[in-house]
């Protein structure tokens, strides 16, 4: 992927994030990733050493307490700020029309990846059919019964494994501050497509 911002541009951007106070490097990464919708989120190898030059030119304070690390703005670094209004506001556009793009890029992703999902569960669905064509003697009633009961308890302990399992990283990534609303909208179409094929084997 091209580069987000340009030359010196997340340099200024860092100093604008923390004109609202002091903040943390996780905290600057994640506004970051916040402004862009989760399409993008800067590594700590993108941030720290800009945030360490910062400190350098005087323009951020460090301060550190026990384990954690804040950043805030010196005099320089607002004097500085306010001096380059105008160039912020042309990063804002920038970010803007940057967002759009890879927003429509991962649409682009996903569609295409929930095509072939799709098509995937399809063709699950006629295999399965496929293979419950009767080419033996049918069973007595009371065995078939028997067998559906078997068959239902192994696909709802399927289902409450996919449940738990997807339920604890979902979870997970929350608590993290990186579940965004892509992976909420694949949730969706992925349960939308699956309920589709699986009723298909059902007619």
């Amino acid at each position: 992927m091209a580069p987000v911002f340009a030359h010196g541009q997340l340099r200024l951007y860092l100093l604008a994030l923390l004109e609202s106070g002091a903040k943390h490097g996780y905290e600057l990464i994640t506004a970051l990733s916040d402004r862009f919708g989760g399409t993008y989120r800067p590594s700590p190898g993108t941030i720290y050493p800009r945030l360490a030059r910062l400190e350098e030119d005087g323009l951020v304070r460090r301060t550190e307490d026990g384990r954690k690390t804040t950043y805030e703005l010196t005099d320089a670094g607002r004097r500085e700020l306010d001096a380059r209004r105008k160039d912020l506001a042309t990063i804002e556009q920038d970010l803007a029309e940057t967002v759009h793009s890879l927003a429509d890029r991962v649409r682009d992703d996903v569609r295409g990846a929930m095509r072939g999902l799709r098509a995937d569960l399809a063709a699950a669905a006629q295999s399965a059919r496929a293979a419950a064509t009767p080419v033996t003697p049918p069973a007595p009633a009371w065995e078939e019964r028997l067998a559906s009961r078997t068959r239902l308890a192994e696909a709802e302990a399927l289902l409450q494994r996919f449940r738990d399992e997807t339920r604890t990283d979902l979870r997970r990534a929350a608590a993290e501050s990186e579940l965004d609303q892509l992976t909420v909208d694949t949730v969706r179409t992925v349960l939308d497509s699956a309920r589709s094929a699986i009723r298909a084997t059902l007619v």
